[in-house]
């Protein structure tokens, strides 16, 4: 057989479920479709694996393959304090030995030159080493939070009280300062296990031959400039985003969202959504319906059932059970017929981000969304949740402006008048139209570093160059 002496052959293993899932899926068909690569996706289990996944995976090209590592048990670790961060890392660590099996079974059979790990799979470097294979990260979220990363073992070192209990901002290198409470959830909490899984991977960060980013330098261009600066030690960073899924698939109660925009006019739909983990409070929902019939514009809600422990609940709690719309108002539904549409639980998101009715979008500001919004030219109401959020919302509000930002109360609730003030700020007001304008520039940079010879096509290639390379060493 001939593909193994010809074919640079890369591994991926990403972390369990789907959000990270989506924009490696991408890059690997990019790496397929324009430099003529292979690829396996082995990916560690923490059980069985979704519907969702396997329908991702089995659309790839042939060229790329997939196995599912067996599952491991975390019987020693409570479910309900055990935060997501420990859980991931705990999977790929559990999974090394079939892991290694795997990748020795790939290294027999193929020319296998790198191993891409996610963002807390740095533990998979050990096996790289193993088997002569360059170890790489792929990191599906921004810059700003990438710079966090390298910059955090010198924090570390440097700060004694929680990041959240700093009088002075924390300044990340090429970033806006950022206020300690405003980093992504793992830091918050320096005692807990997740801290220290995450200053574990940082430390290693450093072992990588590169970092694969999912963004470009138009949307990020301090921190990018950061990162691709020369530092003793500091890997090299390749900006090869946006990776975007912009071909979803529809599921069968997607059509009635996309006929309804159809009927709208053009430009006057508000699409909201907190994603797939994204639930708020009963009481939230409550001040969200209200503030979206008072703003009296047009919306598409996808609303999923209420999570009444936090104000902003996370997909670590989530009850799903019971069906969303029973806890809207009471005549919400029919006083705002016509002008608004709300759906439970999923509308597909790319084909109504690309929709030409779709005017804005009330997101919690994952990445994923926001590159979504970014390559649609669609501008941003940011509501964070969790993960890193508030830092996307510190960003995309203050540093390339091209989203608003509701303001809490002292209960951590936003407010209805505060709601359909900043919605229709966004949709009629002159702010708005600033953002829209800058966001449509944003969309031009975007398609441009997709393009031929983009800049985001150009680290692709640069990539694909020096692994077709260790493959001729390889043989030789």
């Amino acid at each position: 057989m001939e593909q193994p002496s010809t074919t640079p052959h890369i591994a991926i293993a990403p972390s369990p479920g789907m959000g990270h899932l989506i924009p490696l899926a991408e890059f690997a068909k990019r790496l397929v479709h324009r430099h003529s690569f292979s690829v396996t996706f082995v990916i560690p289990n923490d059980d069985s694996p979704s519907k969702a996944q396997r329908s991702l995976l089995d659309s790839l090209p042939p060229s790329i393959i997939y196995v599912f590592l067996p599952p491991v048990s975390f019987d020693d670790l409570h479910p309900k304090t055990t935060r997501i961060e420990t859980i991931i890392t705990l999977t790929l660590k559990r999974s090394l030995p079939s892991l290694r099996n795997e990748l020795q079974r790939l290294a027999e059979s193929t020319r296998l030159v790198a191993l891409i790990a996610d963002l807390f799979g740095t533990d998979a470097f050990a096996v790289a080493e193993e088997l002569n294979v360059s170890p790489y990260i792929f990191f599906p979220n921004t810059a700003m939070c990438l710079s966090l990363f390298l910059h955090l073992p010198t924090l570390d070192e440097a700060v004694s009280c929680e990041y959240r209990d700093l009088p002075e901002l924390v300044k990340i290198p090429g970033c806006i300062p950022v206020h300690g409470r405003d980093l992504f959830d793992p830091v918050q909490d320096r005692c807990n296990d997740a801290y220290k899984w995450v200053l574990h991977h940082a430390r290693r960060y450093r072992l990588a031959e590169g970092i694969l980013l999912n963004s470009f330098e138009e949307l990020e261009p301090g921190a990018i400039e950061y990162l691709q600066g020369e530092e003793p030690g500091k890997p090299l960073v390749y900006p090869v985003g946006p990776l975007v899924n912009m071909k979803q698939s529809s599921k069968s109660d997607g059509s009635a969202c996309l006929k309804w925009l159809d009927e709208q006019p053009k430009c006057a739909v508000l699409y909201v959504s907190f994603g797939n983990g994204g639930n708020l409070s009963y009481d939230q929902i409550q001040e969200l319906s209200q503030g979206l019939e008072m703003s009296e514009q047009r919306f598409l809600w996808v609303a999923r059932t209420p999570n009444d422990k936090a104000a902003n609940a996370t997909y670590l709690t989530v009850d799903s059970q019971n069906e969303p719309l029973e806890f809207l108002p009471k005549g919400f539904l029919e006083r705002t017929k016509g002008r608004g549409l709300v759906v439970p639980s999923w509308a597909p998101q790319a084909q109504v981000l690309a929709h030409s009715s779709t005017c804005g979008f009330l997101t919690h500001c994952g990445w994923n969304s926001t590159l979504e919004s970014v390559l649609n030219g669609v501008p941003l109401i940011v509501w964070p949740l969790f993960a890193e959020q508030r830092m996307n919302a510190l960003m995309l509000t203050q540093d390339i402006k091209v989203a608003l930002r509701p303001r809490a109360e002292e209960s951590s609730l936003v407010g209805r008048d505060e709601i359909a003030k900043v919605v229709k700020g966004l949709m009629e007001g002159e702010e708005g139209k600033c953002i829209w304008n800058r966001m449509k520039d944003l969309k031009d940079a975007a398609t441009k570093v997709l393009s031929e010879d983009g800049s985001s096509t150009r680290a692709l290639s640069e990539l694909a160059l020096k692994w077709s390379a260790k493959l001729v060493n390889q043989v030789h």
